[in-house]
């Protein structure tokens, strides 16, 4: 990578400036709110990717993203610009930004008192990277003594970040260590950094992978400093003012999105196991719950239906009734009804190569495309090798909806479960549509299963206009509280995953999902003792998602 130097003021506009950054690139600094501001660099003058999905000030994103360089729906007040002989200085009444020769930026914020305060500050030795040939982007500030951070949505650990390394890349983590395993599922590139008497927030809107280094890393050639850095795309932050944490998760919020409200059903306990759909008679077992939930006196709202209900052999097909397991899907749907509950069901973007409708989605074109071949591309998932659909294509959206609609809603089914969407397509270049302008997937994977979430929400609007929806899905990026429900992923059965699935319910929490929970007991692993589940139980109770999910190793089922 390339260090960003030498600039030049380039244009002073109405809500930002550019400065000439090494006589090609072009740095510009955009002032939103009083307490918010944006840098964004653009590589020889371009985008890398012209769109965004995560910045929802005011309403939802058009499908297609919204364009990278708007500024709707922001206050965008004035600002003083003074140029001097450190660099120049623009100013709120809030916020300010020294730019320094060679590039590097010093933030201050004004007190209580009225007097400037030190905010935060980049390494002045090397702070912007540029990798050749588009690819790679890196971001150093300065990290200071007091520094405390959190935030990052989903982490394994400790909620105080500080002092560890972080990779933004969705993967299934199936049974992961919630103490240690790093990547997880979701892509929330932000942090608040807090330390006496002020908090800032930092979102680096970029969702190709990501690492962020909070004081793992030494160079004996810097000062201590903080790093982010991203595989491919813009470097593109956004940097505000709290004063306190709470008004630092506020403020991305307001960002990015505000939460789903859903029913209230959606508040209770849920029932679910993977052993009820996987059992040969499925629908017996599942209706055996509704008389053990009356034999026991247990107050239940929902089920989830995991996915065996679509079994062929012991593989999953999404959309498909295993109608051996399942011989009457509407008459297990009015059972549940009957008995006061709720149904979701488990639906997966990735159809199997086998799968009965492959060819035909297939030949429709509704697949991320393979980046040398004019053909599918082919990833591995659930113990087979399969394709992807690209929720870039209108087509493929209104694919999914007319599934949904079919094979669900109208079964009876009240809610969809978007599960194992991390979409694991490492061939980088794999082509989206990009409705009608092709993107690499390595931009956009978090993308997917955004889309793949929103695409089921209005299917389940346009069919019950009068309810208000809920879904849930297991990965995303940050601006999925805007249609869904999360948890915390295949967690492993111990004392050590309850100690640690709270911590990172919290982090997801000032990350801005705070409809969230955790698969209580344990997912995976052994059969947890009764002391532990009742434990957990009691931890559940306290979260918006309560359900009781497993996938035991001795079979049994919480």
């Amino acid at each position: 990578m390339k260090t960003l130097k030498h600039w030049t003021l380039e244009h002073r506009g109405p809500h930002h400036v550019a400065l000439k950054v090494d006589d090609r690139h072009l740095f510009c600094l955009y002032v939103l709110e009083p307490a918010m501001f944006r840098v964004l660099v653009k590589r020889q003058g371009e985008l890398a990717l012209d769109r965004t999905w995560s910045i929802a000030p005011t309403q939802d994103v058009p499908w297609e993203g919204r364009p990278r360089e708007s500024l709707e729906g922001f206050s965008l007040p004035d600002f003083t610009l003074d140029e001097h002989e450190h660099g120049l200085t623009l100013a709120t009444d809030r916020l300010r930004v020294t730019v320094h020769q060679p590039l590097w930026l010093q933030w201050e914020y004004r007190d209580g008192q009225g007097a400037w305060q030190p905010l935060a500050d980049d390494r002045p030795t090397s702070a912007y990277l540029l990798g050749a040939q588009g690819e790679g982007v890196a971001h150093y500030q300065r990290r200071h003594a007091d520094d405390r951070y959190y935030g990052l949505g989903e982490k394994s650990g400790d909620l105080e970040r500080s002092g560890r390394r972080f990779e933004m890349r969705n993967l299934d983590a199936m049974g992961y260590n919630a103490a240690a395993t790093d990547p997880l599922y979701k892509h929330i590139p932000f942090t608040i950094t807090r330390r006496a008497g002020v908090s800032f927030g930092l979102f680096y809107d970029n969702l190709s992978s990501t690492w962020l280094d909070l004081g793992n890393e030494l160079d004996n050639y810097h000062a201590l400093y903080r790093r982010y850095q991203a595989e491919a795309g813009d470097l593109d932050y956004y940097l505000f003012l709290g004063p306190q944490v709470l008004d630092v998760t506020k403020a991305f919020v307001r960002l990015t999105g505000k939460t789903l409200f859903g029913p209230k059903w959606s508040l209770g306990y849920s029932g679910s196991t993977m052993h009820y759909t996987d059992a040969p008679d499925a629908q017996q077992q599942l209706l055996s719950f509704i008389e053990l939930c009356r034999q026991h006196d247990i107050a239940c709202d929902s089920f989830q239906l995991s996915s065996g209900y679509t079994s062929i052999g012991d593989k999953r097909y999404v959309f498909h009734w295993n109608h051996d397991k399942v011989p009457q899907p509407r008459e297990l749907s009015q059972a549940f009804h009957a008995a006061g509950l709720k149904l979701a069901a488990n639906i997966k973007p990735c159809l199997l190569q086998d799968h009965p409708l492959y060819n035909q989605v297939a030949e429709q074109g509704l697949f991320i495309r393979d980046s040398e071949h004019d053909a599918p591309e082919r990833s591995v998932f659930w113990d087979d090798e399969g394709s992807h659909l690209d929720f870039t294509h209108p087509q493929t959206i209104a694919w999914w909806q007319a599934n949904v609609t079919t094979q669900l809603l109208e079964m009876g089914i009240d809610s969809t479960w978007n599960d194992n969407n991390e979409y694991e397509v490492w061939d980088s270049n794999a082509r989206c549509h990009g409705f009608g302008r092709p993107i690499a997937i390595k931009h956009i994977r978090p993308v997917m299963p955004l889309l793949m979430m929103r695409a089921s929400l209005e299917a389940q609007q346009r069919f019950a206009p009068d309810k208000r929806p809920y879904l849930i899905s297991r990965s995303g990026c940050a601006g999925m509280q805007r249609y869904v429900q999360t948890w915390s992923g295949d967690n492993r059965t111990s004392w050590q995953t309850l100690r640690y699935n709270t911590r990172m319910g919290l982090g997801m929490s000032l990350s801005g999902l705070y409809n969230v929970g955790h698969d209580v007991g344990g997912f995976s692993g052994a059969k947890p003792d009764a002391e532990l589940f009742v434990r957990w139980v009691q931890n559940g109770v306290m979260h918006p998602r309560f359900t009781i999910h497993s996938w035991n190793d001795d079979h049994t089922v919480n």
